[in-house]
């Protein structure tokens, strides 16, 4: 099966069963019919195949990016301007898929960095709490209930075509601890490269923003 295909009826299959704590709601893009079908088109564009790609992890979807086109680190405005799918979504530009985007423009054309990457995050879907984006590990009884979840989609995943020697990590702090102690456990991958989290670049050191593109680049080179 084709990586288009697979990454498809995994979204389309994405559900989580677990008790959440009161007042936390899941944040499942799939669940709308245009989310799905722009998802769709942007990953037969990109991935048409079936060789071995490096996987990229962040933390969940939040509500203005992958929450609005079912793609990681993509929000509206990129999914038309830079990947040439139309769309009638709010054109509101997000902070963490303005640094993706920077720095795929830095490493080559989007078709180069989706050839040998594929992005997704270690809970592939997202939690809202009173309106506004809630990391998974943001309250410990959240994370403590959607990790079977995490671990199934993990293994999931591993099946499209994955090369597990290394996997890249979105967020140097919590995200990356527990990935690190998942990986422990489960052994999925054989090293976890952490890298700062695009937001953290955006908000607190957009000053040096290059340098972070070329430290991206240089670890996904």
């Amino acid at each position: 099966m084709i990586w288009a295909d697979s990454i498809q009826s995994f979204n389309q299959a994405l559900k989580i069963e677990a008790k959440l704590p009161k007042g936390v709601d899941v944040l499942n893009p799939f669940k709308e019919a245009v989310t799905a079908e722009l998802s769709a088109t942007f990953y037969r564009k990109y991935y048409n195949d079936n060789h071995n790609r490096s996987l990229i992890l962040g933390i969940n979807p939040g509500r203005f990016g992958a929450g609005l086109t079912g793609v990681p680190f993509t929000d509206p405005v990129k999914l038309e301007a830079r990947c040439g799918i139309k769309n009638n979504l709010p054109k509101k530009a997000e902070l963490s898929a303005d640094f993706i985007w920077a720095m795929i423009d830095a490493y080559g054309r989007p078709e180069d960095f989706f050839n040998r990457y594929y992005i997704s995050s270690v809970s592939p879907l997202g939690f809202t709490q009173a309106g506004k984006n809630l990391n998974y590990y943001d309250d410990k009884r959240l994370e403590k209930a959607v990790t079977p979840f995490i671990v199934d989609s993990i293994r999931a995943q591993l099946d499209f075509g994955l090369d597990v020697s290394v996997c890249y990590c979105l967020g140097e702090g919590k995200n990356f601890h527990f990935l690190q102690n998942l990986n422990g456990k489960y052994k999925f991958f054989a090293s976890l490269v952490p890298l700062p989290h695009p937001r953290f670049i955006m908000q607190y050191r957009r000053k040096k923003l290059e340098e972070y593109i070329a430290f991206y680049t240089h670890k996904l080179s």
